[in-house]
């Protein structure tokens, strides 16, 4: 019976009875594919029609441009600041707030001037002592009117500070649930001087989070610092200019409902967070900071203004990529999110909108799965068009006259895909089939080029594109020793190779690389080709050390084997190459055999620096545009100025120790130090100060499991060598290999 019915059903509704609750299960899931859809509707509605512009108390000061050219260059002396603050306060600014952080001392200030500069007589040092501190007057400034001073969230913790100050507490209360679970934390601020922060009457956090797209969409009012509920800039800024008082945070069971903030209910979403309806960007809110100081400001300009101090200068670059498609000023931002809540301008994404987005895809959807079999083609293209115009129609009306968000994306998208399925039946079986041919025939080649191949069937002829690649060339050290071990048993050394191969091979396609070609006992392959990887410079890095750790296990298992049988393995030991630069790739040969491969000149630099794998006793070897594309991401110390076998120009080369994990050790730290020394006194002629290092380098790798004896070695001699044959004035430092 249960046959008869799924029979009668049919596996296309039954299928799409499936694809239905994926369709489902990922809007509830919301990855950045859905939101980012979701998103890019919402900005061409901005774009479409962006918020009018209204008369509301909200000035920018800007330190811009003509500021900097007219006054010096940023930072200005806090003396000046404090003269602008004053200034503005007396033309009638209700109250200042600061997306600037002062986090140093004013190095221009006159007793650190007198400190600093030793050659300035005695007097006149003197007399500089006797001047106030910069800080001093801007914190005078600051008590005759109010100012909120700007803070920065720091996203990983630093608990391990000593100066790590506690939070002032802003006067709150809490209406509801425990709001705590839903608001964004930040573990620390990077916070303004201690005498400027109690000079000020408040404090605003002004860190803005992107969306994963880099777009700044959201603006939060209120977030968790050091466990201590913070305001953002904004209503710092509005709660300090209504009297300071307490604000309120209202939240459920489903996470933030609002602030109250100077008798106004501010609606957020369930992370308190807000979502600013722009205009495009003013002239009209900005007043120069160089007008301010130099007295050139309208009467009457800044008279019960709300003032931001900020930045459009060009070399400052507070910019931030905004939903209209047009970066913006960063301050300005902050500006637009207090006009929203001074003029009730907020878009509002109601709690109710996912669930409205999921009862459409479910109704539209539906109808789809139960008509399409029973009517015909272009009746449902028709009926399908209406109620998907239609809901994307009521989407822009409530966006236009309500402020309403409400994605017309998923629910058209979800059903227009069910529409597909239910009409493409045949087409997904050829797929299907399609995907069985790819995964049988990505077991010789790369799958990624078998795919491309499938869909451009044209890509099978001669030729190739300039790609900006990295190239890996790895060997095994010692070949010929362990080759000798199988001489009475070649059919061993087949399987042992072909164990190590598939070993390299799959750390190489997890990272998804393209293996060129086997040659021997060595692997050439590269990355961000046939198929784009932005990040491929890393994504090599990765598959070295992988490399390496799986033939480390790979050796392991041998030695486990031949223990049992009271035998020795010899371990495999293989050197890798890394480099990233311009190739050529594509199909190279015959017009009747050709290979998918990659020339130029990083290719062969790649090759040659696998070969010096051996000669610094270190795995694995960068080449500088690698190195300088993982900056930070890995362990990683400098090597040498090296001229390779075969090129004019020297190379700066690195070797790669570890991933990050290693690298955020303090072990390697001291590792990292020890080589800059010892790299800086070799450069410098100074001989026993590099030799110092040397011994300082090997002890700091040994907690590591980092053998560097042998590139330790390698500087001695040098360094015997050198003491020897001075090499004069005007050496640079560079070595000239003299094998591959």
């Amino acid at each position: 019976m249960l046959r008869a019915m799924l029979r009668r059903i049919g596996p296309g509704r039954l299928a799409g009875v499936a694809l239905l609750a994926v369709i489902l299960v990922l809007r509830i899931a919301d990855p950045p594919t859905v939101s980012g859809l979701r998103n890019a509707a919402f900005d061409v509605y901005q774009q479409v029609k962006p918020r009018e512009p209204e008369q509301v108390p909200v000035t920018i000061l800007d330190i811009d441009d003509p500021s900097i050219e007219e006054f010096g260059q940023w930072p200005w002396p806090r003396n000046r600041i404090a003269e602008m603050v004053s200034k503005t306060a007396a033309a009638g600014a209700v109250a200042i707030a600061f997306d600037i952080v002062f986090a140093e001392p004013d190095r221009l200030s006159p007793d650190e001037v007198a400190r600093d500069n030793a050659a300035l007589p005695e007097e006149v040092r003197a007399r500089l002592r006797t001047l106030p501190d910069n800080d001093t007057l801007l914190a005078r400034a600051m008590r005759q009117t109010r100012v909120v001073l700007g803070q920065t969230s720091v996203r990983s913790a630093r608990s391990n500070r000593t100066d790590k100050v506690a939070m002032r507490a802003v006067p709150h209360a809490i209406m509801g649930a425990d709001p705590t679970p839903f608001l964004p934390r930040f573990p620390d601020v990077v916070r303004n001087l201690d005498i400027l922060e109690e000079a000020a009457a408040g404090r605003g956090v002004f860190s803005v989070r992107p969306d994963p797209d880099g777009i700044y969409r959201r603006l939060p009012m209120v977030m968790l610092v050091q466990d201590t509920l913070r305001l953002g800039l904004s209503p710092e800024l509005l709660r300090v200019a209504t009297g300071g008082n307490a604000f309120a945070l209202r939240s459920n069971e489903a996470g933030i409902d609002g602030v109250v903030l100077g008798g106004k209910m501010i609606r957020t979403g369930p992370d308190g967070s807000v979502w600013p309806y722009l205009t495009p960007s003013l002239p009209g809110r900005y007043v120069s900071a160089g007008d301010v100081l130099a007295g050139r400001v309208a009467p009457g300009r800044l008279a019960g203004q709300l003032v931001l101090v900020g930045t459009s200068a060009i070399g400052l670059e507070d910019f931030r990529p905004t939903p209209l498609g047009v970066p913006m000023a960063g301050v300005e931002i902050h500006a637009q999110v207090l006009e929203n809540i001074l003029t009730d301008t907020l878009l509002t994404r109601p709690n109710y909108a996912v669930a409205a987005e999921l009862m459409t895809v479910l109704v539209l959807s539906v109808l789809v799965i139960v008509l399409v079999p029973v009517m015909g083609a272009r009746r449902i293209i028709a009926l399908a068009v209406v109620l998907l115009g239609g809901y994307s129609g009521l989407s822009y009306y409530l966006f236009q006259e309500m402020r309403i968000l409400l994605d017309p994306t998923w629910p058209v998208l979800g059903t227009v895909l069910t529409l597909m399925l239910m009409s493409s039946a045949n087409y997904l079986r050829e797929e299907r089939q399609k995907q069985q041919i790819r995964g049988a025939f990505g077991q010789y080649v790369s799958p990624d080029l078998v795919a491309r191949l499938q869909d451009n069937p044209e890509a099978l002829t001669l030729g190739g594109e300039r790609r900006e690649l990295t190239v890996l060339f790895s060997d095994v050290r010692g070949f010929t020793t362990l080759a000798e071990g199988y001489r009475d048993d070649p059919p061993g050394l087949t399987t042992l190779m072909n164990s190590f191969l598939t070993v390299l091979s799959r750390a190489i396609l997890r990272e998804g690389g393209t293996i060129d070609k086997f040659m021997g006992d060595a692997v050439m392959a590269f990355w961000n080709a046939p198929l784009d990887a932005p990040d491929h410079a890393a994504a090599a890095c990765r598959a070295a050390l992988a490399m390496r750790a799986d033939v480390a296990t790979l050796n392991a298992a041998r030695a486990r084997a031949a223990a049992e049988v009271n035998e020795k393995a010899l371990p495999i030991n293989v050197g890798i190459g890394l480099n990233t630069g311009d190739c050529v790739v594509g199909n190279m040969g015959s017009d009747t055999r050709f290979d998918y491969t990659a020339l130029g000149d990083a290719v062969n630099l790649a090759s040659r620096l696998e070969g010096q794998s051996k000669t610094y006793g270190l795995g694995i070897i960068l080449g500088s545009a690698t190195a300088r594309a993982v900056a930070g991401r890995f362990a990683m110390i400098d090597l040498d100025l090296l001229r390779v076998k075969g090129k004019m120009e020297p190379e700066q080369i690195f070797a790669l120790l570890g991933d990050e994990a290693m690298r955020g050790t303090s072990g390697f730290t001291e590792l990292e130090a020890a080589n800059a020394e010892m790299r800086a006194a070799y450069s410098a002629q100074e001989w026993d100060v590099a030799e110092a290092a040397l011994d300082r380098l090997e002890a700091a790798g040994k907690p590591l499991d980092l053998e560097l004896s042998g590139y330790a070695a390698l500087y001695r001699q040098r360094l015997e060598t050198l003491r020897a044959t001075p090499p004069g004035e005007g050496w640079n430092g560079v070595h000239v290999a003299t094998d591959k």
